[in-house]
């Protein structure tokens, strides 16, 4: 769906007024609509705690009184019940079930594809009580029984989200990954190594999707004469720094695909080898010879065409996979979704629930407001979202006053919301402008 400040404001209204009746009646959160009820309940936690990340139980209730709910500390304290988190988790369910998308970025390099999709997740560690609802790792740590791991996928083009999905903190990527939508014909697929699986490239190769992303170290290669090679001895075999050659994946599937190989300055090899052995050390494991040689090489491998595709601008795709991390970031830092006041189980759980259907709505505000510029702020934008959170809450039951809340706030988010240039160290989103400018490495 495209997104317009008329839609974004329809939507609103439908979720958090009669979708919330609806909901808070099935799940059994209101039993007599007196003073709460569905609509004001979701409304003070979900817009209380985007204005407030870190809100106290009397700043919801402030929140509250502007929403039409009276209530009491205590009383909202009382609310964080089992059936109030199934109520919540339902809202997110409604929440994320609908995608605004906007027109694509104005930059030739992303529109080549039809969408440049990035895939990722995050775990919130819960507590050990939840264990029941979000079943985590196991082991002696208690808090690791108990986890929610959040999947995401987002277009960097047009902006569409499509998440947080909510599954157990013990899954594997490889498996969550099936919980998302198939990708459209001709889309570019970002992931990284968690979700590596030849046999899903393949698929998204039959689906007519492009995919780029790093390879796996224990993945065998296929030269054009049909020899089988491990990653190290084919490089070592090299009488170059740079590499772009067609290649077979795999001894079994032999996926076809482009292998993309740079080799990097001694200083971030040198790095780049000093986290595996840190990494190592804290897991028990031994490293082998070749991963530690492969430490000199950034190594790409994907099924687009060089006439789609060169090796610097894969380069410099690989590094919009970060984007995504810096959306978990900003949820976690910004939006305190893994922050509570409280260790009562349920009230943790209903906070996550509400915080995280803030930070959907917060990005359809991006998307109204700067998503169209490169150069965008989340962590400024996240700011001004905030202070214009109460408003947006004393406008919600007037579809006029709601659509001018929306209105000033796309402005300001327009206005302002800039990452400054930098002539030292491009941002990324000057290296997308210009390509001549992308690193060898």
């Amino acid at each position: 769906m495209k997104g317009t400040i008329a839609q974004v404001s329809k939507t609103m209204q439908s979720i958090l007024y009669r979708t919330a009746h609806e909901v808070a009646a099935e799940c059994g959160v209101v039993k007599r609509q007196r003073k709460v009820n569905g609509a004001n309940l979701c409304q003070t936690l979900i817009l209380g705690w985007l204005s407030n990340p870190a809100a106290t139980l009397e700043e919801l209730c402030q929140t509250g009184a502007a929403v039409g709910l009276e209530i009491s500390p205590q009383g909202l304290d009382q609310r964080f019940t089992k059936e109030t988190g199934v109520f919540l988790q339902r809202m997110l369910e409604e929440a994320i079930a609908v995608t605004f998308s906007v027109e694509p970025v104005e930059t030739a390099l992303l529109q080549r594809f039809n969408g440049v999709y990035v895939t990722d997740s995050s775990i919130v560690q819960l507590p050990d009580e939840l264990r029941d609802s979000w079943l985590g790792f196991g082991g002696r740590v208690a808090t690791s029984r108990a986890a929610l791991k959040l999947q995401v996928r987002l277009d960097m083009l047009q902006g569409q989200l499509e998440g947080p999905l909510l599954c157990p903190g013990r899954m594997h990527d490889r498996a969550a990954e099936a919980l998302h939508d198939p990708l459209p014909a001709g889309a570019l697929h970002l992931a990284d190594l968690g979700y590596w699986k030849l046999a899903g490239l393949a698929d998204l190769s039959a689906q007519g999707c492009y995919w780029l992303t790093r390879l796996q170290v224990q993945t065998k290669i296929i030269d054009a004469a049909g020899r089988s090679w491990s990653q190290a001895d084919f490089l070592r075999a090299q009488r170059c720094d740079r590499l772009d050659v067609p290649v077979r994946l795999g001894t079994k599937q032999q996926l076809q695909a482009r292998l993309l190989a740079v080799k990097v300055p001694p200083s971030v090899a040198a790095e780049r080898r000093r986290r595996i052995k840190e990494q190592a050390r804290s897991r028990v494991q031994k490293i082998s010879r070749d991963r530690l040689q492969l430490a000199d090489w950034t190594l790409l491998v994907t099924n687009a065409p060089t006439t789609l595709l060169s090796l610097d601008e894969a380069l410099l795709f690989a590094r919009l996979r970060w984007q995504i991390e810096l959306l978990f970031k900003l949820w976690k830092s910004k939006g305190q979704i893994a922050t509570w006041r409280t260790r009562k189980p349920w009230r943790i759980l209903c906070e996550l629930y509400a915080k995280l259907i803030a930070m959907v709505f917060q990005h359809w505000f991006f998307l109204l407001g700067n998503w169209s510029f490169l150069n965008r702020s989340w962590l400024k934008a996240a700011n001004t979202v905030q202070q214009h959170a109460i408003s947006l809450a004393v406008a919600l039951p007037s579809r006029t006053q709601l659509l001018r809340s929306l209105r000033v706030l796309a402005k300001c988010l327009a206005s302002g919301c800039r990452i400054n240039k930098s002539r030292v160290a491009p941002r990324h989103y000057q290296l997308l402008i210009n390509i001549t400018d992308v690193p060898m490495a």
